[in-house]
């Protein structure tokens, strides 16, 4: 069915309308409702199955013995990458509204294949952390920001468009970078190193630069790693090979070695982890978009399914029970959507309580969004019954992409105990997520007895570790609440609140309470060609 995705999407109408200005907001509906009907294409759609089909391959020679380290992708995986780039995906650091529009963007771009986002979602947030250091900034920050796709390997001088990856995690300590092993030994040139060690996961390893964690003398540094040096040769970048993975088959993860290979400092020695943190902020946050992306599809996929298909006398969407099922999954879905786009809006905004907000909001959010996201595909698939498992059907490809957003940029447990760090550390962050959840005071009783359990949680945080999860579980829906409260229809709020907040459901999807109008969440829900 080729339909706008941006211009169906209701809840995420609403939320860029509302966080954009006015001056702006006509282009950015535009800009938005032309990438729309891109993603509902059906040679776009197409284009999706094919690069997930056809995997990237990796080449580690030529034909005469060299090493070259090349990964090969699907022409479709070029054409969608190229797509993102042009529509701004990577450029939200330059234009007005750019934090708002390119989230709205790279929600609706994710639903035709979420692989090509890796490398979108990764050149993105490469930015702030080069920032570090106004020099590489001045040099790179204009090829990462460029909407041209330059796929070929050159020196970043005679490009026109740059993408980046990282390498953070090692095999002998995954998400504990301080245990890395990577050495980084200082050259002649003043901020220049020889990196010798190997990196577990290395993102997007097609890609023209690399922000990476090593060893220098005085302690963990982050470091750019070009992929082609400036004289035209190939760094040092040892691809040893490409990760077999259950979902995001269409994007390239590797492991890597780097052998006396080059790279510039970012940043002061022994302050890696203070320097990369923007560029995981910022991929965190994208991990909650991607998930609310693949949420908004499987939730499209089985409203519209249901709304045609005739069974027992009648519509599935008519069917009270089915409803039951396609509201709850549709209100899980819009609270996603709106709680990623407001922490967009916090980006747009750059005020010291909006950073504030972040802080405490962006682990929490992708703490419950991308551990909600799996639940919702599976309980999706299965609204279209036998067909939901065969993969024509697209639902599959879905199923297997829902895990990744919650192990990503630090799985569940590292966002939990990360909320509780800023809540010990950071008072400030604190203050701002409750000032933005008091703002709907008085709308509703169950988000106000709701906020009251949570200043209970928050004030006993001795022995807190061991039920983090439920603390970060309350303040993400708390903060969903809120918003909901606020700018949602109140069929939406009425049934979240009392799904959510008030306890009266059951632990599957498709156990609201009675005495909701489910019929206008569905309906809303719905996504019009």
């Amino acid at each position: 069915m080729a339909y706008d995705v941006f211009t169906a999407d209701r809840a995420l109408v609403e939320a860029v309308e509302r966080h954009t200005a006015a001056d702006t907001l006509d282009e950015v509906r535009a800009e938005l409702a032309a990438l729309g009907t891109s993603a509902g294409a059906a040679q776009v759609q197409e284009w999706g199955a094919l690069a997930n089909e056809y995997p990237p391959r990796l080449r580690t020679h030529d034909r005469y013995g060299h090493r070259i380290d090349r990964v090969e992708f699907h022409p479709a995986w070029h054409r969608m990458l190229g797509k993102g780039v042009s529509a701004g995906l990577t450029a939200a650091w330059t234009r007005p509204a750019g934090h708002v529009r390119r989230a709205a963007g790279f929600l609706v771009w994710t639903q035709v294949e979420a692989g090509t986002c890796c490398p979108l979602s990764m050149t993105h947030a490469a930015v702030p952390a080069l920032r570090a250091d106004p020099e590489l900034a001045a040099e790179w920050e204009p090829l990462l920001t460029s909407t041209i796709y330059d796929q070929d390997l050159r020196p970043a001088a005679s490009k026109a468009g740059a993408l980046f990856g990282m390498g953070m995690t090692e095999k002998q300590g995954g998400s504990d970078v301080r245990t890395n092993t990577t050495g980084a030994r200082p050259l002649a040139e003043a901020g220049t190193y020889a990196l010798t060690g190997h990196k577990w996961f290395c993102s997007a390893p097609m890609s023209d630069g690399f922000l990476v964690l090593a060893q220098a003398p005085d302690g963990l540094t982050c470091f750019l790693v070009p992929r082609v040096l400036p004289d035209g040769t190939l760094n040092t970048f040892l691809i040893q090979r490409l990760k077999d993975k259950l979902g995001n088959r269409s994007n390239a993860s590797a492991e890597v070695e780097f052998d006396g290979t080059w790279a510039r400092r970012v940043g002061e020695e022994g302050r890696g982890v203070r320097t990369i943190i923007e560029m995981v902020a910022a991929t965190r946050l994208d991990c909650a978009l991607g998930s609310a992306g693949l949420m908004r599809q499987a939730v499209a996929q089985a409203v519209h399914h249901c709304a045609h298909r005739e069974a027992f006398g009648g519509k599935l969407i008519d069917k009270p029970l089915m409803r039951n099922v396609l509201a709850d999954l549709a209100l899980e879905s819009e609270a996603a959507t709106a709680l990623a786009l407001r922490l967009a809006a916090a980006h747009d905004d750059g005020g010291e309580q909006e950073l504030a907000l972040l802080r405490l909001a962006v682990p929490a959010a992708k703490y419950w969004i991308t551990k909600r996201c799996a639940p919702l595909a599976v309980e999706a698939a299965e609204c279209l019954g036998g067909n939901g498992y065969v993969e024509e059907s697209g639902l599959p490809r879905l199923v297997r992409e829902s895990p990744l957003n919650s192990i990503w940029e630090g799985a569940g447990n590292v966002q939990a105990l990360d909320v509780l760090r800023a809540l010990r550390r950071e008072p400030g962050a604190l203050d701002a997520c409750l000032t933005e959840i008091g703002r709907a005071h008085g709308a509703d009783h169950r988000l106000d007895r709701a906020v009251k359990d949570l200043f209970t949680e928050l004030a006993h945080l001795d022995g807190v570790e061991a039920r983090a999860r439920r603390l970060v579980e309350r303040l993400a829906l708390v903060l969903q609440g809120s918003l909901l409260v606020r700018y949602a229809p109140p069929a939406v709020a009425d049934a979240f609140c009392a799904s959510r907040l008030g306890g009266d459901r059951g632990a599957a999807f498709g156990t609201l309470p009675s005495g909701l109008d489910l019929a206008s969440v569905v309906e809303r829900a719905r996504p019009v060609p």
